[in-house]
């Protein structure tokens, strides 16, 4: 008998309906040889610390640190999960075989491999790796099972991050609880949480800080349309007052139109990071939320695996896309099929295949996040809301370049100087030159696809980490009225006085970007792939590192905005071991997890390192003779706490 082991009872009732396994039993079902099975997630963890000595049972500084010879796993305490084990174990001693049916990624790797050693299954192991639950891919996946073997390095990698994070969170937090939490409160401390919690900190302290500068604009009017000096900000009003008043009642003259066309290509396919960025600011999902209902828009079979860090497809994708592309066609809603319009332009031709999005080279387990081509039915109006994003960005990569024309208009108005002083600028003219920019769309070409998903939920967000402009947020976007070199006429001069204003507070959506970047904000899409080997957490880890900060008090929201508690604060500004808060460090151990997943670097040198690194912490943090506290909040007092000041 052949035992397949599924991470949910839903996946492995997909499973079994396929292999055949139609009878149901108690804790799993069975026929044609097999029988398929399930867990509920992790059954199994690493042990606690009191497992390996009762020594280590009680919090004490004197038993730091708490640094295992061999680490152990043992089943979770709870009743549900552990008559579901004993089911497993029982199925496993028996089996003729083991096939590994878990999510293909490294926790799903770590979840089942936990099992299997805990059942001590000695017989031969294959592995069934799929990025979509549809029957197709499932019966795909059995026709071409893996030899358990081909997975080890992706399990050494899950290993090395749950000791990592043993050893990090359970050694400092109790470390930082027992010196500065005043008994009060666990001081909860993480290898990522807490450069996380960093960010925040340091984000608001940064505006906080911040002392807002005043500078003039000198802008005018002519033929309707505002011209801005090229000259950039007067940082004095005297300044700026005399090159109002050299222009003042003199002509405006157009010296040069320039027009260019430009071709912008379609954005790449979402992994997970971006769509939950999207989600955010499109809808204020958080990211928890928007894992959630992808992650069940993938169980329904509509969409693929989508723990996912890559915006690439894999080359053997492409035969599959005109399937794909047919069952958006069919897809309805309420009677109206949202994307038949918008694929009719490339049906019954050939798609587009770009390098931008079918490269095998950027794709590892997985590929980007797709629709699948089985038609949704019964959706939730939040999962619909997340299908949507997804299926438009699928048919939008197959779509040509958005075509535009930019248009750049510069004048200038030459005034005189004044004819009394003693400068060398005696009768020379002051020139001041003015530009003026604008964007026509020639070919909305990919952005057809945009429609109402393109609006974003708070207008407020549209100009997260961006630096602030002086003119509005659509003006590329609108047509300029037609210029001609040379033409001249009367114009309204203004000086506007503006004051400098401090970065942005951090939402979800920025958040998950420094994140992905190790704190630093990257806007071009290419450089930031490049840097997502040094960012901090996996993709599918950081919506419940966010949470986490939430439950722990450290962090809370006000409207879109992510706010540090006194408690976060201060925890911060307590930890003076950077290793413990520095996202470049934490993005480093990020790399060599990765590293080990691809063979390129060794796991036991990666738990060496660590035991050092955390031995060092307890040290330095043990020597400190300061009286230092962190205050304790209940839940009343938090919202009492008086937020920043608006900016």
């Amino acid at each position: 008998m052949i035992v397949c082991i599924a991470e949910k009872p839903s996946v492995a009732r997909d499973i079994a309906r396929i292999i055949g396994a139609t009878s149901s039993r108690d804790g799993y079902m069975e026929g044609n040889g097999y029988q398929v099975t399930w867990t509920f997630g992790h059954l199994c963890t690493l042990k606690e610390p009191g497992d390996y000595t009762a020594a280590w049972k009680p919090w004490a500084l004197t038993q730091l640190p708490m640094v295992p010879q061999r680490f152990g796993i043992k089943l979770i305490d709870d009743n549900g999960i552990k008559k579901q084990f004993a089911i497993i174990e029982r199925l496993m001693q028996a089996a003729d075989g083991i096939v590994n049916c878990g999510d293909a990624g490294q926790e799903g790797e770590l979840i089942q491999r936990w099992v299997m050693q805990k059942a001590q299954a000695k017989c031969p192991v294959k592995r069934l790796w799929i990025s979509s639950m549809t029957d197709e891919a499932i019966r795909e996946g059995f026709a071409n099972l893996k030899d358990q073997g081909d997975y080890q390095p992706l399990y050494l990698a899950g290993l090395s991050r749950a000791i990592g994070d043993w050893l990090l969170g359970m050694n400092a937090t109790r470390l930082y609880t027992l010196k500065y939490g005043q008994n009060r409160q666990v001081l909860s401390i993480g290898r990522v949480q807490t450069p996380t919690l960093a960010l925040i900190v340091n984000r608001q302290k940064e505006i906080e800080n911040f002392k807002p500068e005043p500078y003039w604009v000198l802008a005018t009017v002519y033929r309707d349309t505002t011209f801005t000096a090229t000259k950039g900000k007067f940082t004095s009003k005297e300044e700026g007052e005399k090159a109002f008043a050299t222009i003042e009642g003199k002509p405006f003259t157009v010296t040069k139109v320039e027009k260019k066309e430009g071709k912008e290509q379609p954005p790449q396919l979402y992994d997970l990071t971006s769509l939950q960025v999207d989600c955010n600011r499109k809808f204020a999902y958080s990211a928890e939320m928007t894992l959630n209902l992808i992650q069940a828009l993938y169980e329904k079979k509509i969409t693929t695996y989508p723990r996912v860090d890559t915006q690439y497809l894999s080359d053997d994708i492409y035969p599959k896309c005109p399937q794909t592309m047919n069952g958006l066609y069919q897809t309805q809603f309420n009677g109206v099929a949202p994307y038949a319009e918008l694929i009719k332009p490339i049906g019954g031709k050939p798609l587009k295949k770009s390098k931008r999005v079918f490269d095998t080279s950027k794709v590892t387990d997985h590929h980007a996040i797709i629709p699948t081509g089985v038609i949704p039915k019964n959706l939730s109006d939040a999962e619909q809301k997340v299908f949507d994003l997804v299926a438009r960005r699928f048919i939008a990569v197959f779509l040509p370049d958005c075509k535009f024309s930019t248009t750049t208009v510069l004048g200038e108005v030459a005034g005189e100087s004044d004819q009394n002083t003693q400068s060398n600028q005696n009768n020379q003219s002051d020139t001041i030159e003015f530009k003026v920019t604008g964007k026509e769309i020639l070919d909305p070409g990919w952005r057809v696809v945009l429609g109402k998903a393109s609006e974003r939920s708070d207008d407020s967000e549209k100009s997260e980490n961006t630096e602030n402009s002086e003119k509005p947020a659509d003006a590329e976007e609108r047509t300029l009225p037609t210029f001609v070199r040379g033409e001249s006429g009367d114009h309204k001069p203004t000086l506007t006085e503006k004051w400098t204003t401090p970065p942005p507070y951090y939402n979800e959506a920025s958040l998950l970007r420094a994140m992905e970047t190790a704190g630093k904000f990257v806007e071009d899409e290419t450089l930031r792939a490049a840097m997502k080997e040094n960012g901090i957490g996996r993709p599918s880890s950081r919506a419940s590192i966010i949470e986490t900060l939430f439950k722990r008090h450290y962090i809370k929201r006000e409207r879109k905005r992510l706010i540090a508690t006194p408690t976060g604060i201060e925890l911060i500004d307590l930890i003076r071991e950077e290793l413990l808060k520095s996202c470049e460090l934490t993005g480093i151990w990020e790399r060599k997890l990765r590293d080990i997943e691809h063979q390129k670097y060794d796991a036991k040198q990666f738990i060496d390192e660590l035991k050092v690194q955390v031995t060092e912490i307890v040290h330095e943090v043990m020597a400190d003779n300061s009286n230092r506290r962190v205050t304790v909040l209940t839940d009343a007092e938090l919202k009492k706490v008086k937020s920043p000041k608006k900016q």
